[in-house]
């Protein structure tokens, strides 16, 4: 669905460009041919012949030029490196613009008046390093055109910078709520209170730390204004604490192991990204197992890369491969990084799963 969208947006974008090339040096060159037939006495099917060509040499120019900016993702840099490739080419295109008409206008001379020496008379009276009016022209149309293709980019990339915030704001939200029905599921607290229960006696302490643990995880799901980005060392806490809380019912049959690259603690990650891997883990994995199991959390760099893994025993339901909540992780990580993260669930062998986190450690040359 996406990549129909993304067609039909470029679809648009094309013919809007012809459609404004089309008219933009048409207009332009109505005023030329007012030149060419009122003071330069052109004849009506000369002046016409001219005014196409002036239409198809300026957009054949620009368009070179819209090829080279493509090419060259010219549309992706920011303003102060933009301008350091805009400025020369100007001059290019410029100086390119009146070699063309002086060309054309030496042929048409040479071609209607047939004077042989016609188009070495144009070039020895405007030759290219001295002042000519056709370059001041150019140097003003082209100026125009450079100013009006990058400003439409930069909008339109603005344009799609907030609409992509939006959904990432909105897909983080769903990401909330689904937590947070989650939390507030009725086995889950069934079960926490039941473990709480049970421990009020035997052990106050622990009964305390349960309630504790449980109050924070539902304050965390109703009041905390999670941002789309959190430091790893917040979401392990959470994660940590969700385990302690689970382990109160599971006891000796849930156990975790890690192993955290402490350098990476500062970087940001999704918001409940880990959390939800675990408690995939546990849903899927654990409490599916008679014996439990162990639910194995790796966080290391990798090429300049994050991978964050969680395994657990069990099998892929391959009739339900990817739920929601893992389908909403998938969709805010293809629009917080552009593309350049991954999630992968696979199956390994001795009946073991492994959900993957991949995300790139800088965006854009900024620290996350």
């Amino acid at each position: 669905m996406n990549s129909n969208k993304n067609t039909n947006t470029s679809h648009t974008s094309i013919t809007l460009y012809w459609k404004c090339q089309l008219i933009g040096w048409g207009l332009v060159s109505l005023f030329w041919l007012y030149i060419a037939l009122f003071r330069d006495n052109f004849q009506m099917s000369h002046a016409i012949i001219n005014y196409f060509f002036d239409v198809a040499i300026c957009i054949a120019i620009t368009h070179a030029y819209r090829t080279l900016a493509i090419q060259r993702k010219w549309n992706e840099l920011g303003i102060k490196k933009l301008i350091w490739k805009v400025i020369p080419a100007l001059l290019i295109l410029s100086v390119v613009f009146m070699l063309l008409m002086n060309l054309k206008m030496a042929a048409y001379i040479y071609l209607v008046n047939s004077q042989s020496d016609s188009i070495s008379k144009v070039f020895v009276w405007n030759p290219l390093f001295v002042w000519n009016p056709v370059l001041i022209t150019g140097l003003r149309h082209m100026t125009i055109w450079l100013l009006a293709y990058h400003l439409y980019h930069y909008y339109q990339k603005e344009v799609d910078t907030t609409r992509e915030n939006a959904q990432l704001s909105i897909i983080a939200k769903q990401a909330q709520l689904d937590n947070l029905s989650a939390q507030l599921n009725p086995h889950f607290l069934f079960n926490s209170l039941n473990s709480i229960k049970s421990l009020v006696i035997e052990s106050p302490d622990t009964a305390r730390r349960a309630i504790d643990l449980l109050s924070d995880l539902l304050r965390s799901s109703l009041y905390e204004k999670h941002k789309d980005l959190i430091p790893i060392k917040n979401e392990l806490a959470l994660v940590y604490d969700y385990i302690e809380l689970e382990k109160m019912r599971f006891e000796e049959r849930l156990q975790l192991k890690t192993n955290i690259d402490k350098s990476l603690i500062n970087y940001k990650i999704p918001a409940l990204s880990i959390q939800l891997l675990v408690e995939n883990a546990i849903k899927h994995g654990i409490d599916l197992k008679v014996d439990g199991g162990v639910v194995v959390l790796n966080l290391k760099e990798v090429d300049n890369h994050i991978h964050m893994t969680v395994e657990n025993p069990g099998v892929i339901n391959q009739n339900n491969k990817v739920g929601l909540g893992l389908k909403n992780l998938k969709e805010r990580l293809e629009i917080q990084y552009r593309g350049k993260a991954s999630f992968s669930l696979t199956q390994h062998e001795n009946n073991q799963v492994c959900a993957t986190i991949i995300i790139p450690m800088h965006i854009d040359d900024e620290y996350i």
